[in-house]
């Protein structure tokens, strides 16, 4: 069986909500991250089997095949097709999978993964509300009108605010324990930026050379002075990904086109599943995933180098560490979502970009990547790195 080697990865700054990513639109952002793709691996666009391509709410400018359309604009070939795939908050992660399974099974030779997300035009939830006017997520709660939902769970809240505020009472997470950790996320975020840790991954667009969200203001202070987002909850704005702006890619190919092009791939990857968990709690998934994926792989938490997971909360990331016994200097050690945001269909791809930089810049062998995604699923993605 061949082997299915990521060759590079890209992303553009994240942009914050109402930021200087708000007014470009999202095929444009698309095309800009293809390009820069194209350039860096020298790849030519017309060999490209195939572009899968992550996006949340694809209504409005994300509507129409957003991978399609987005490859369009870059002005490449007409006869490369691209699809457009929803796992939530995982979607480009997913695209990674779906990408590496072709080349996996000899289907594809090379595939573009990535995704892209425009929150301040199309906010979270848009499609639903679109649809049938209701907010997010009730599409699968018990608002829902599905009598087989309902038969099943009953009337219990579904929302991922709820989720989050479960998984911090079950894991007995409080409110002063996320705080420090989003106070973490900003702090190793903007040492990573002042450090040029993020320089190689970056491309800047519409003038927006950096990441916008890490906030070198905040303290403990300011963080405690916000309020919860329910009255008895212990959730606030601070605690939370920041809804965000932008696109993110990366090329997988096959021995056979590593060969064939002179690339020299920058990882290998070691093993893809997908699990899930229950979606009343909803954003617990990474746990079990990540002892699914170790299992399969034949791996133990102290064989990780890095792990990226998405912090949609930090209740979501603090109750993964109590489980998965790897050290914290090694979770998310440039920061995440609470200080970088999180622009939805693209940040599988863009979480991807940073874990094979840090494990060039360490020296890792093995990175884990995973994420909390919406009805209740994570992905898992292993990484090898190359190159040595």
């Amino acid at each position: 069986m061949t082997e299915a080697y990521i060759v590079d990865a890209l992303r553009t700054p994240v942009g914050k909500r109402g930021g200087g990513l708000s007014g470009v639109h999202p095929a444009d952002l698309s095309a800009h991250v293809l390009q820069a793709l194209v350039r860096r691996t020298g790849a030519d666009p017309g060999e490209v089997d195939d572009v899968v391509w992550g996006c949340v709410d694809a209504v409005g400018a994300q509507a129409g095949n957003i991978a399609r359309t987005g490859w369009l604009a870059a002005g490449f070939p007409e006869h490369v097709p691209g699809v457009t795939i929803d796992r939530q908050c995982g979607s480009s992660q997913q695209a990674v999978h779906f990408a590496a399974q072709a080349v996996l099974s000899g289907t594809a030779d090379v595939v573009v993964a990535g995704g892209v997300a425009n929150m301040s035009a199309i906010p979270i939830g848009s499609a639903l509300r679109a649809a049938d006017g209701l907010d997010f997520p009730v599409a699968y709660g018990p608002d829902s009108g599905s009598h087989g939902w309902q038969r099943r769970y009953g009337d219990a809240e579904v929302t991922q605010f709820q989720g989050a505020e479960l998984i911090a009472r079950r894991w007995g997470v409080s409110r002063a324990d996320m705080e420090e950790f989003a106070l973490r996320s900003h702090r190793r975020a903007i040492a990573a930026i002042d450090e040029g840790r993020f320089d190689a991954e970056l491309v800047p667009v519409a003038g927006v050379k950096r990441d916008e969200g890490p906030r070198r203001d905040t303290g403990p202070e300011k963080l405690a002075a916000l309020r919860p987002l329910r009255p008895d909850g212990l959730l606030t704005a601070g605690v939370s990904s920041q809804l965000s702006d932008g696109a993110s890619a990366l090329l997988v190919a096959s021995e056979r086109a590593v060969a064939a092009h002179g690339w020299r791939p920058r990882a290998r990857v070691h093993h893809l599943s997908v699990r899930g968990d229950d979606p009343v709690l909803m954003l617990s998934a990474p746990i079990e995933a990540t002892r699914h994926a170790l299992r399969k792989a034949g791996l133990s938490a102290s064989d990780l180098d890095v792990v990226e997971i998405n912090e949609a909360f930090a209740s979501v990331v603090l109750a993964w560490q109590r489980e998965i016994d790897v050290d914290p200097a090694k979770v998310n050690p440039n920061g995440g979502a609470i200080a970088l945001g999180h622009p939805l269909g693209a940040t599988g791809t863009k979480l991807m970009a940073t874990l094979l930089g840090e494990l060039e810049r360490t020296g890792g062998r093995y990175g884990l990547q995973t994420m909390c995604e919406g009805g209740g699923t994570a992905n898992v993605t292993v990484l090898e790195r190359l190159g040595d």
